[in-house]
């Protein structure tokens, strides 16, 4: 059977496991019902494989048993005392809690008893808001009978390399990643998070002369320029009040929050995977291509081949924007046992609005591999083997905005903020702290703090008043928390270091211990995109992993909200935000003047760079901190 990426059917279940939404795709069943009959005298291939395709009812109460079986809908992940032989935990491999197998019941012919070994594999779980995910990828039987073996054999435990491994088993088969790809892009629809990479454009010149005034760059406000087909105007929308200056806006209509819109799952199905087979998963293409159709002068060169990424041809004034984001991800001890950590993951968005199919050229600087950690491209980048520090690129560019490169590197400059910050608590309800930090120290022009503020949470107790006096900016209090507004807007931070220090009391309401189960301690509040919350009246003796470790964290600690899992009554932190704009952290750049286009055209290009913070976390030095111990080397 033919390699690649293929899909046989698309489930979507709400919160009441029914299935609202399911999608067959007859070509690619047809291909699957005939490589099982090639295989059907193999090895008893039929006790184990299920040919058919299951209806919605069907596949609702097999993907209910599963719940039940594995005591939530991911499951544990690994074998516990309660795991059956044939379920995925028994495979003791945590990634079935993302790629799961289920029984279908179904009953032979001239046999009134449910054949238990109907058993469909792999089918990919995706959870997003109130709905789950199911996608079933084409793979080859002796896949299923693998992974079969897999769930009834005695020992447990997973090797890369060993045969009938689950990796060695997922190694072999590209259609998970692109089932996993259509997944998520079929769960950002139904909740209305399709987004664009943002692109941010210089309000002040770039290149300088004639190129600025060519490209607009003075004064731009939320530009959204639609490549259309060419016999179509390109629209243009204004500035609006809620529009944020400078940033190039996403073509991608805003869905909202609202039920499920069959109508646009349809339309995006039927055009990013005809007939079952993976092309272009890119939601505002399809979307654009449904509101403005094709012309019959939007045809490509004939010497030239037209991919699947630009199912249309732009027409319009011609630019290519460049926007370097940068995050930065910082864990800040202070203490001589626990070594700061600080990372940047980063993204080059592009927008390249050009007529025809060119290709764009330029040489990246910043892909020093002592600094690069992780590197990867989009697919319609050509990319030599990285290696030294300036690097050429060279891409046939998609439409509307696009990552053109997401990349994770180290820190090479410095932290932007370091210092220390300490909490004691004095009496049950009171509370001393300093602040103590630095900030941009090392950093030179042009990287420029746009703004810098620091939170302290306290989600689990109410701030009754407080006392204190910055040495610089201002201070603000809500009901459970503390905010210092260092660097405010407007008053940017170029050129120089300062040092900022805060001394402050805090007084708390007076503490109630609430009495919670263990069950809540574990799901409280979890609303994430992982949450397992599942109860079964008939499976409470079923141990779920994320149960267990909460419990036995929580054993001792008061627990906070779990939208701050951090902040219990031991782990006090301070969070930093920031922005900084000019230059990236890791060196990362693109010199606008060195980029090329071939055929040559009259484009004007810009770049810029903002750099902002992830979760950058100031640890009490006075308290508990979690910490991660570095793998030694053998």
């Amino acid at each position: 059977m033919p390699q690649g990426s293929s899909i046989r059917a698309i489930w979507i279940l709400n919160s009441l496991d029914a299935v609202v939404f399911s999608r067959r795709f007859p070509v690619v069943e047809k291909r699957w019902r005939g490589a099982c009959k090639e295989s059907s005298t193999d090895g008893g291939l039929n006790d184990t494989v299920f040919p058919l395709l299951p209806s919605d009812s069907e596949l609702a109460a097999a993907f209910v048993d599963r719940k039940r079986r594995e005591g939530s809908i991911r499951g544990c992940g690994i074998r516990v005392s309660q795991s059956a032989k044939g379920s995925d935990s028994w495979v003791d491999d945590p990634i079935t809690r993302h790629i799961i197998g289920i029984y279908i019941s179904k009953e032979k012919e001239g046999d009134g008893n449910n054949d238990k070994n109907n058993l469909l594999w792999p089918l990919v779980l995706h959870t997003k808001g109130h709905f789950c995910i199911l996608i079933l990828p084409l793979v080859e039987p002796r896949h299923l009978k693998a992974y079969a073996r897999l769930c009834n054999r005695s020992d447990c435990g997973n090797a890369v390399g060993v045969e009938d491994s689950i990796s060695s088993i997922l190694l072999d088969l590209p259609s998970i990643t692109g089932a996993f790809m259509a997944a998520h892009a079929i769960g950002d629809i139904i909740t209305g998070d399709v987004v664009e990479p943002e692109v941010v454009v210089n309000a002040s010149p770039s290149v300088g002369g004639l190129l600025d005034s060519l490209t607009g760059s003075i004064g731009i406000s939320s530009i959204s320029s639609r490549a259309k087909p060419i016999a179509a105007p390109v629209a243009s929308s204004g500035p609006t009040s809620s529009a944020v200056t400078g940033t190039v806006t996403s073509d991608a209509n805003r869905t909202g929050s609202r039920p499920l819109d069959k109508d646009a799952l349809r339309t995006f199905i039927s055009s990013s995977m005809p007939f079952g087979t993976l092309l272009d998963l890119s939601f505002p293409n399809i979307i654009s291509i449904k509101a403005n159709g094709f012309s019959s002068s939007d045809l490509p060169p004939s010497d030239l081949k037209q991919p699947a990424w630009k199912p249309y041809l732009y027409k319009g004034r011609q630019r290519i924007l460049f926007s370097i984001h940068e995050t930065v991800h910082a864990a800040m001890y202070d203490r001589d046992e626990i070594p700061d950590s600080i990372s940047i993951s980063g993204q080059i968005n592009c927008r390249a609005e050009l007529e025809g199919l060119p290709d764009v050229s330029f040489p990246l600087i910043g892909l020093n591999s002592d600094k690069i950690e992780v590197l990867s491209f989009h697919p319609c980048a050509q990319v030599p083997q990285q290696g030294v520090d300036k690097q050429a690129v060279m891409f046939s560019p998609p439409l509307g905005n696009f990552a053109l490169m997401r990349y994770q590197a180290v820190c090479g400059i410095g932290p932007p903020i370091k210092g220390f910050y300490q909490l004691s608590m004095v009496s049950e309800d009171k509370g001393d702290f300093l602040f103590k930090l630095r900030l941009m120290d090392g950093y030179k022009s042009p990287l420029t703090m746009e703004f810098c503020t620091v939170t302290m949470p306290f989600p689990r107790r109410r701030v009754v008043s407080f006392d204190g006096t910055p040495s610089v900016g201002i201070v603000s209090t809500t009901e459970h928390s503390v905010e210092w507004k260092i660097i405010m807007g407007g008053r940017g931070l170029s050129g120089k270091s300062i040092e900022a220090t805060f001394p402050g009391k805090v007084q708390f309401a007076p503490w109630k211990p609430q009495i919670l189960t263990p069950s809540s301690l574990a799901f409280g509040s979890i609303t994430d995109e992982d949450s397992d919350i599942e109860t079964d009246g008939n499976n409470n003796s079923m141990v779920n992993v994320e149960e267990f470790l909460m419990e036995k964290m929580s054993k001792d600690l008061h627990p906070a909200d779990l939208e701050e899992p951090f902040c219990w009554h031991g782990y006090n932190y301070a969070k930093v935000s920031f922005k900084i704009v000019g230059a990236s952290l890791s060196g990362m750049s693109i010199d606008p003047k060195s980029v090329s286009i071939y055929p040559a055209v009259k484009a004007p290009v810009e770049s810029s760079t903002q750099v902002t913070s992830g979760d950058y976390i100031l640890w009490n030095t006075l308290g508990r901190c979690p910490s991660a111990v570095a793998a030694t080397k053998v």
